[in-house]
C-alpha cells in the first residue's frame, strides 16, 4: 500500500508532462462582386449612347 502511495506522484507527474497541440487553420473567403459593377457600366455605357442620340430640342 506504500509503494502505491509513493508511486502515484510519479506517474501522475508523467502524465503531467504529456501535452496535445491543435492547429486550426482559417482559410480566407474571396467574395466577387465585379460582375455587378461591370454589368451596371455596360447598361451605363448602352444607354448613355442612346441618351447623346435623342438629345432634347429646345
Amino acid at each position: 500500500m506504500k509503494r502505491i502511495f509513493l508511486l502515484a506522484p510519479l506517474v501522475l507527474a508523467q502524465v503531467g508532462c504529456l501535452s496535445i497541440k491543435t492547429h486550426h487553420t482559417v482559410d480566407p473567403i474571396q467574395i466577387n462582386v465585379d460582375v455587378n459593377v461591370k454589368v451596371d457600366k455596360a447598361l451605363n455605357d448602352f444607354f448613355g449612347d442612346l441618351d447623346k442620340k435623342v438629345a432634347p430640342t429646345p
